[in-house]
């Protein structure tokens, strides 16, 4: 009985050896620190131009809280014109 191709060609690949892995002590996890330069230094100084663009803690919580209660109010809105017409059709 013939085999297909692809039978033999899997086979061959699951007979063969697995590559092997170096050895996970002879390369490092991680790289070694370097200590940054003049201009990654600059990156990560705070810019004053840019401040003014800077996000709140305090101010995103205010608003997320009015877009909470406004949602609040449409549900409810909604809910009652629905309970209107519900009860006026009887």
């Amino acid at each position: 009985m013939a085999q297909p191709a692809f039978l033999s060609s899997l086979r061959s690949r699951l007979r063969s050896a697995p590559p092997p892995t170096p050895h996970h002590r002879l390369q490092p996890s991680r790289g070694y620190h370097v200590e940054l330069g003049a201009r990654e230094k600059a990156l990560l100084e705070e810019d004053v131009a840019l401040k003014r663009f800077k996000s709140y803690k305090n101010g995103v919580k205010q608003v997320s809280k009015i877009g909470n209660v406004l949602t609040l109010a449409v549900v409810l809105a909604c809910s009652y014109e629905i309970a209107v017409v519900a009860t006026s059709t009887k």
